[in-house]
C-alpha cells in the first residue's frame, strides 16, 4: 500500500513539470479560494436584495472563481491550447451557474416582497 501511495504522489507531482505548474499550489489556490467564493456569492445576493451596486461583489466573485486558473495561465509554460479551452469552458459554466443562482434568489425575493 505504501508503494502505491508513493507512486501516486510521484505521478501527481510530475503532472505539472512539463508546464512549470505546481499541482500543490494549484490545488491550494483552488481550495483556498472556495470560502471567499461563497462569501462573494452571498455578498452578490445580499446586494441584489438590497438593490445596491453589484460591481465590487461580482468582481471579487469572478476573481475567486478564476484564481487557480489564473495561476496556470500566468505560471504555465507550453500549456496545450485545449487546456485553455477547458479553462474557458469551466469559467463560462461557472458564470452561467452563478447568474442562474442569483436570478433564482432575485425571483424568490420578489415573490416574498409581493406576498407581504
Amino acid at each position: 500500500m505504501e508503494q502505491i501511495w508513493s507512486n501516486f504522489i510521484t505521478w501527481f507531482m510530475a503532472l505539472g513539470e512539463p508546464y512549470n505548474v505546481n499541482p500543490v499550489i494549484f490545488g491550494s489556490i483552488y481550495l483556498g479560494a472556495a470560502p471567499f467564493f461563497w462569501l462573494s456569492l452571498a455578498w452578490v445576493i445580499r446586494n441584489v436584495k438590497q438593490k445596491k451596486s453589484l460591481v465590487a461583489p461580482v468582481l471579487t466573485l469572478a476573481f475567486f472563481t478564476s484564481s487557480s486558473y489564473l495561476y496556470v495561465i500566468i505560471a504555465g509554460e507550453n500549456v496545450p491550447m485545449w487546456v485553455y479551452g477547458i479553462i474557458a469552458a469551466l469559467l463560462g459554466y461557472s458564470g452561467w451557474s452563478v447568474h442562474r443562482t442569483v436570478r433564482k434568489k432575485m425571483r424568490n425575493n420578489t415573490r416574498m416582497m409581493d406576498s407581504q
